[in-house]
């Protein structure tokens, strides 16, 4: 078919580039609820503050430019392993998923940008993002989680793990 594309093949290669190929599992960013991921590819819309957000972090700018640094140099294909475990939640336990990751050529390609970060408590943040392979958008509007963890705004395990649930040949990885 010529002329248009489904977008579900650039998700489930944005998918596969970005969870760890054939390391990839079923898991979610949401609870285990059965809901749909965190990372469902809806683009996010404009929201006023809710009650959480009053009740974020004291010094709202300094940590939302923390998880901004953080998300970005976790999804930023040049960043080491050493380095996107300490910007994960239980980034030691998932360290074997982020060394396989990291050994995908396919992965030099992806990276992620933060179009916004909402305060959902005084210890965890909803993410928007668009998810980028080649320079390309495959996935706008993304949604993960950040939390605070030991003082350091990380990258949360569930939405990781929500981006492995997206790939199309899913297989366990410890830690999801």
């Amino acid at each position: 078919m010529t002329g248009s594309k489904s977008p579900r093949p650039v998700v489930w290669a944005a998918a596969a580039v970005l969870v760890l190929g054939p390391l990839a599992a079923a898991c979610s960013d949401d609870g285990g609820d059965g809901s749909a991921p965190a990372t469902s590819p809806t683009p996010a819309a404009s929201a006023p503050e809710t009650p959480g957000e009053r009740s974020g972090p004291a010094d709202r700018a300094a940590a939302e430019e923390e998880v901004k640094k953080n998300w970005t140099t976790f999804f930023d294909p040049r960043t080491s392993t050493d380095e996107k475990v300490k910007v994960l939640e239980n980034g030691e336990a998932l360290r074997p998923a982020l060394t396989a990751f990291s050994g995908d050529r396919n992965a030099t390609q992806a990276s992620a940008e933060v179009t916004d970060v909402r305060f959902t408590s005084e210890t965890e943040a909803t993410v928007t993002y668009d998810l980028m392979v080649g320079g390309n958008t495959a996935l706008p509007g993304a949604k993960g989680t950040a939390v605070l963890d030991d003082g350091t705004w990380k990258v949360s395990q569930k939405a990781l793990c929500a981006l492995v649930e997206l790939s199309p040949d899913a297989r366990a990885v410890p830690g999801c």
